[in-house]
């Protein structure tokens, strides 16, 4: 049976070390007890666990080839979610430790409509994150060899309508849905932050995959 690529295994080393390194301010912040017993486990973790889900998902891939373009995808989905929560959890702290600037401190108000300083963290970190997804998707997940103004244009296109609906869905979570569990702000933003990224991540599979980086 056909080994995974040497590209492939490099790059999901690389992969699962940036999720390792993104995910300690996350689960520091949303599980301070965890973080402390596990700080040491999470990086090694993840740098051998990414490349050996791959290796599982190329070989099911040979019987069913979209299951190895999904198990890239997913692996570049959850780095960018993992970005996309390790760059807002570190605004929100550094921010409100150093500068005493509050997630929950409301920027404009009109109506229904809430931009909070929160919205601004959120949109900030969205905005790294696709950047992020851009190169890993079209070099690796899909492979599109190919340099494209219109391609640019339409992931740029795709990717807005996945930013309005990620910060949409977690402005609203984070706002008018109290913390539930006995959570803080700053761990109920990280709620809000993965109720987005699921339902944006959906969007932008479907829309690299059939509009973007079509064959």
């Amino acid at each position: 049976m056909q080994a995974m690529p040497k590209k492939d295994f490099w790059l999901g080393m690389l992969s699962g070390f940036l999720i390792g390194i993104m995910f300690m301010p996350i689960l520091a912040v949303a599980k301070p007890d965890l973080y402390i017993t596990l700080k040491l486990a999470i990086v090694p973790f993840f740098l051998i666990g990414t490349p050996l889900g791959l290796a599982i998902a190329h070989i099911i891939g040979k019987k069913i080839p979209i299951i190895w373009q999904l198990g890239k995808f997913g692996v570049t989905g959850v780095l960018n979610v993992l970005v996309d929560f390790g760059v807002l959890t570190i605004l929100t702290i550094f921010l409100k430790n150093y500068f005493q600037i509050n997630s929950t401190d409301v920027l404009l108000s009109l109506g229904v409509l809430v931009i909070s300083v929160y919205s601004i963290y959120k949109a900030l970190s969205f905005t790294i994150a696709n950047i992020n997804s851009y190169f890993w998707n079209k070099y690796w997940t899909f492979e599109e060899k190919k340099d494209s103004q219109s391609a640019f244009g339409q992931f740029f296109i795709v990717s807005i309508v996945g930013f309005i609906i990620n910060v949409a869905v977690a402005s609203f979570v984070f706002k008018y849905i109290h913390p539930l569990a006995g959570m803080n702000y700053e761990q109920w933003g990280l709620i809000g932050a993965a109720m987005g990224s699921i339902i944006g991540l959906v969007w932008n599979f479907l829309g690299y995959k059939f509009l973007v980086f079509k064959k």
